[in-house]
């Protein structure tokens, strides 16, 4: 991690996995990776299909507000979530967005892989998404550690799930292999709409 203080927010729809995979996050930061980590989530009232948010400051020193003011790292599940907190990112800022879901993205920085659809095509469940993800925000943002995440899944799944989880994991590292970030342009730019 580079940064002293990363900012990270996960979000999309109830049922996607956004808070199951903050909590990971947290935990492979904060107990594998040694950091200071604070987590925080919010969900609408139907649980599966409403909006989903969870937040995970990641720090080298005590954070002392544990709320995001300006993202790092937005991980967008769903064009609602991409829409909704784009403009939360800072400049520089990172945009991450399962392209299966998200179609038009604000921004001509931003990085696009098909979580959902992969987890379906190469593990059979695309409920696995969500840890696909953060096996790409690992790579990409160098927030959280691999082994620090693949830490953080086998001690709180169990048996085939774990297994599973383990091998999206492995996915979204090898998406994310591919990808040049240097290739990205150096700060956000948003198009202005035609009048």
């Amino acid at each position: 991690m580079k940064k002293k203080r990363i900012e990270i927010r996960l979000a999309g729809a109830g049922g996607q996995g956004i808070i199951l995979g903050s909590i990971i996050l947290a935990e492979a930061a904060g107990i594998h990776d040694g950091r200071y980590v604070s987590q925080t989530e919010s969900y609408g009232a139907e649980v599966r299909g409403g909006a989903s948010k969870a937040e995970v400051i990641i720090s080298q020193s005590p954070i002392d507000y544990p709320m995001a003011v300006k993202l790092d790292v937005l991980l967008a599940m769903n064009q609602v979530s991409c829409d909704a907190y784009f403009m939360d990112l800072k400049p520089d800022g990172l945009l991450i967005v399962d392209s299966t879901y998200v179609k038009q993205v604000p921004t001509n920085r931003y990085i696009s892989i098909p979580f959902t659809d992969i987890c379906r095509e190469r593990l059979g469940i695309s409920m696995l998404a969500n840890i696909m993800a953060l096996g790409s925000i690992s790579v990409l943002s160098g927030a959280v550690s691999i082994e620090g995440l693949k830490w953080a899944v086998e001690n709180r799944l169990k048996g085939e799930l774990r297994r599973a989880n383990l091998r999206a994991l492995d996915e979204g590292v090898k998406e994310a292999n591919k990808i040049d970030l240097q290739s990205l342009p150096r700060t956000v730019y948003v198009e202005e709409e035609e009048i």
